[in-house]
């Protein structure tokens, strides 16, 4: 065969297999691609990319896109080659060449070179060489950059989210290395997020199996953060930082990944926190935690906060028997939240955040009573802690129900305030929603001062602009319920919420402490007119604010501070609600109150006694000048400095100190030491005050609570005698007990005296409806029939009642039926069946 001389004179081709007559060339039959691939490789990897031969395929896949996929997978296979063959120089060559080409070539026939770019970053993830990792990482970063025209319908990124993933979490011996290969998981994952972000299908990259991965690696790399405390937006650290701290690289791809979540996935992205932190136990101590949901909350759309609370209180419910710790760890984390949501959209879930914080409070009471059961008769430091652990699970339950309640606005917080009023339990009553049956006395004034205490926390600050929206009736009648006030801690509780609701003009501060106040004028007090609505108000429930304060005063266990704040109640009422009917009817409960301490009917202690009267003085005086009627100021004056020199321990600056010296008896003390209706009628007349009610007696009304209610009740219910029209003043008690003589019984049998008698009773009846209010006549008429309906159900009791049987008789405990026999030699038999 004779070979051609234009194939001679070229020495690049090489003939095989002449003998059978067929010659192949290697070289010049060969694709373009494929020859302008080789070109850019040197005969030596340390001379670097042939800069000219790339411009050359370049420009040749610039004008031949079609040919793009065949130029990847050709450089996929070389580079697959090289890497098994760790010629690890033509590694990096082949992908520059290829980063080169991404950057050049942005037309609909990149996608399948993208391919073929993937499989090769993916075979240089997969190697053990934590450079070529590196490198593969910085490809696929700079692929993450590129903004694709059209989506990729079949495109994944599973094998990258995890490979990156592991990264993350390296071990390598080597510090340095592991950083390195750290800080190129995080960029990788970072690269992840904003690729599937902008592309149609990011979905995907939601799915729990991703984000199961993808968070906790972040959140592995955020524990090392030095300063946990940072908070609100993402810090700008310089980008050498960025780069070489894998902490602040985390945390800003962790904002980074929330800031982009949306309604439908933001709970994949938040359950791996709670994950990540069940595992690591970073619940106690909660810095890491509290740090991470700052993150979220200031990272994630302010409308999407309400999702957050939701996975916070499910995960609490979730570890509801975990220790009290880790439950107030998590608690913490939720007041955190609050705390930043409370500014934004708190969501339409406001009654369940607050109904799930109440359930978990009776929780934790009910394992604090358990724990003092079990342990009873044996004081171990053990019992002592797990109380004191649970103090703080209670203590941290009523911060976040306080703040939360606090930060939402007015008609949300009416509505929560009627809400947790709802829960109290109240002594008498079964409606109550929240449980405390199984909780005995103790757990039941736990849960009480422990909501009592979370009010407080919603009532602060809360401005209302009549009184009415502040104290409702379905709010006003639970709050000043009496089985609230047998404990001193519940009535200054109590006391604490009427001032916040009641104080309208911060005028709360001024008035702290009970003391005689030189000149009222110099604590500046703010004030407004009292509108029609308070008027009303005053004139519906003014009755039940006196006798709150009037069978307070007549406690036992009363101390300084209760007197206190009974003072502020007094005072705060004359401020914010008085107007001429209110003030007589407050001068009315002080002359009341006067007489509780000198008849003293309730046997009170000698330091309660004095305490009342110190409270009066100090009211009247605080009064007087408000009003500004010179003639009462004098006579107020008058009885305080009288008092000054001969009875100090009725002025509050002498009878609450630690030593004070207490009278034996209080009946020997003269009239100008008290404080005298009749001079203060005549004071109030002549400046144009209706003083015709002073003369009649102050006395409170007595409400189906009281029946309930634990306490002594106003009216005595021991005899059964009914009196129709029973007297109010002492003189009457005084006659009832007088001594039958022979004067007395030609009394009684001379009429004149007795129709004289008669026409005085006539005379108080008519003066009382003349001048007594209308809501004290009604109050008056309802206890006589509430009277009435007593003693005639104790009288049928007593008649219908069945006779024993020797068969016994059935009684219902518990749900249980008992039968009780009596013997026939102890029954008592009717006159008539026995002969």
């Amino acid at each position: 065969m004779k070979i051609p001389e234009f194939l001679k004179l070229n020495s690049k081709f090489c003939w095989v297999n002449l003998s059978a007559g067929v010659c192949c060339c290697c070289a010049a039959l060969r694709p373009r691609y494929k020859r302008l691939v080789d070109n850019i490789f040197p005969e030596d990897p340390k001379d670097g990319l042939v800069k000219a031969d790339m411009e050359k395929l370049t420009f040749y896949a610039v004008s031949a896109p079609e040919k793009l996929d065949r130029i990847g997978a050709y450089l996929a296979e070389r580079l697959s080659r090289d890497v098994v063959r760790h010629r690890y120089g033509y590694v990096l060559i082949a992908m520059e060449a290829l980063d080169q080409l991404l950057m050049a070539c942005h037309s609909q026939s990149i996608k399948p070179f993208v391919e073929s770019f993937l499989h090769m970053v993916a075979k240089l993830l997969e190697s053990g060489e934590p450079k070529l990792q590196v490198l593969g990482t910085n490809s696929f970063v700079k692929f993450a950059n590129i903004e694709e025209d059209t989506p990729s319908y079949h495109r994944r990124y599973d094998f990258f989210v995890s490979r990156f993933s592991a990264m993350c979490h390296s071990c390598d011996h080597d510090p340095e290395i592991q950083t390195e290969i750290r800080i190129a998981g995080i960029r990788g994952i970072q690269g992840v997020v904003r690729k599937t972000v902008n592309d149609e299908l990011r979905a995907t990259i939601w799915e729990p199996q991703h984000m199961d991965k993808i968070v906790p690696s972040l959140l592995f790399n955020m524990q090392k953060i030095e300063d946990i405390d940072r908070i609100g937006p993402p810090s700008s650290p310089t980008g050498g930082e960025k780069e070489e701290n894998p902490a602040l690289l985390a945390e800003n791809c962790f904002r980074e990944l929330l800031g982009r979540a949306t309604y439908g996935n933001m709970n994949n992205a938040v359950r791996p926190v709670f994950a990540h932190l069940d595992h690591h136990r970073l619940w106690d101590p909660n810095e890491f935690a509290v740090s991470c949901f700052k993150i979220i909350m200031y990272s994630i759309q302010a409308q999407y906060s309400h999702h957050v609370i939701q996975e916070i209180l499910g995960h609490l419910d979730v570890r509801k028997r975990d220790s009290p710790r880790v439950r107030a760890g998590i608690i913490q984390v939720l007041l955190e939240a609050v705390a930043i949501a409370a500014k934004g959209s708190i969501g339409p879930t406001v009654l369940e955040v607050f109904n799930t914080l109440l359930k978990h409070l009776r929780i934790s009471v009910d394992f604090e009573l358990g724990d003092r059961r079990s342990s009873a008769g044996s004081a171990t430091f053990s019992t002592s802690s797990k109380e004191s652990d649970e103090r703080i699970v209670q203590n941290a339950i009523i911060q976040t129900i306080g703040f939360f309640g606090s930060n939402l606005p007015d008609y949300q917080r009416s509505e929560i305030m009627m809400f947790i009023m709802g829960k109290v339990p109240v002594l008498g009553t079964t409606s109550q929603s929240l449980d405390t049956s199984h909780l005995g006395d103790l757990g039941t004034r736990r849960i009480q001062i422990m909501l009592l205490r979370s009010l407080l926390m919603v009532t602060s600050g809360y401005k209302a602009t009549t009184i009415t929206n502040a104290l409702p009736p379905p709010f006003l009648d639970p709050l000043l319920s009496p089985s609230l006030m047998e404990d001193s801690e519940l009535r200054q509780l109590v006391l604490e919420i009427l001032h916040n609701l009641i104080d309208r003009h911060d005028n709360r501060a001024k008035l702290r402490g009970i003391r005689i106040i030189p000149d009222v004028s110099d604590l500046k007090i703010k004030r407004d007119k009292i509108s029609r609505q308070d008027v009303s108000f005053m004139k519906k429930h003014g009755q039940q604010l006196y006798r709150h304060i009037y069978l307070g005063c007549k406690e036992e266990d009363n101390v300084q501070k209760n007197f206190e704040l009974l003072f502020t109640s007094l005072a705060l009422t004359t401020i914010e609600l008085a107007n001429e009917e209110v003030v007589i009817d407050l001068i009315r409960l002080a002359i009341a109150l006067q007489d509780i301490a000198i008849i003293n009917e309730d046997n009170l202690p000698m330091f309660n006694r004095c305490g009342v009267m110190a409270l009066v003085a100090a009211y009247l005086n605080f009064l007087s000048q408000m009003i500004a009627v010179p003639a009462f100021c004098q006579h107020v004056s008058k009885v305080i400095e009288t008092r000054s020199l001969e009875a100090s321990y009725f002025l509050p600056e002498t009878i609450f100190k630690d030593k004070c010296n207490l009278p034996k008896s209080l009946e020997k003390h003269e009239k100008n030491l008290f404080f005298l209706t009749n001079k203060i009628a005549e004071s109030l007349g002549g400046s144009g005050y209706s003083v015709e009610r002073l003369s009649v007696p102050y006395v409170p009304q007595v409400t189906d609570e009281d029946r309930l209610s634990r306490r002594k009740s106003i009216v005595d219910t021991v005899s059964i005698q009914v009196d129709i029209l029973p007297g109010n003043n002492t003189e009457d008690k005084i006659d009832n007990t007088e001594e039958i003589t022979f004067e007395a019984l030609k009394k009684a049998i001379d009429n004149n005296g007795l129709e004289e008698q008669e026409k005085e009773k006539r005379r108080l009846v008519i003066e009382k409806f003349q001048k007594a209010p209308f809501e004290e006549i009604a109050a008056q008429c309802e206890t006589k029939a509430n009277l009435l309906h007593d003693r005639l159900a104790q009288i049928l009791e007593l008649t219908i009642r069945p006779p024993p049987s020797p068969s016994g008789t059935m009684t219902i405990t518990a749900g249980h039926a008992h039968y009780q026999s009596v013997p026939v030699y102890e029954m008592k038999f009717p006159d008539l069946c026995v002969y």
